[in-house]
């Protein structure tokens, strides 16, 4: 018989993961130091903001429509993310982080990891 892992889990341990999102990398840090403000100021400890890797999308496009193809322009979409854990949430503070108004562009995933 093949013996199990162990698994240790703290019970009622949760914790709000989140992951934002953001074209420019100023307004991402804004809006995290905004983020990190709100959780501090209900005393919440945030751990964070860990960067993560930029995604980045390239095109290429024809310059004229149908006479040189070699002559190309190349535009690249960069998106720049950061990760932020916020341990032992109270509804207040998701209350505070769902009210909160963050400038145009920035996309946040919240996810609740126990």
């Amino acid at each position: 018989m093949a013996s199990q892992p162990k698994t240790t889990k703290k019970s009622g341990v949760h914790t709000l993961r989140m992951r934002v999102q953001a074209y420019e990398p100023r307004v991402l840090d804004s809006s995290v130091k905004q983020i990190i403000e709100t959780a501090s100021r209900l005393e919440t400890s945030v751990v964070g903001p860990i960067p993560l890797p930029t995604k980045i999308k390239k095109h290429s496009v024809n310059r004229a429509s149908f006479v040189a193809k070699t002559s190309q322009e190349q535009f690249e979409m960069r998106t720049h993310m950061r990760l932020l854990d916020i341990e032992q949430p109270s509804p207040q503070v998701i209350e505070a982080l769902s009210n909160l108004s963050l400038p145009a562009g920035v996309s946040i995933e919240a996810q609740m990891l126990s």
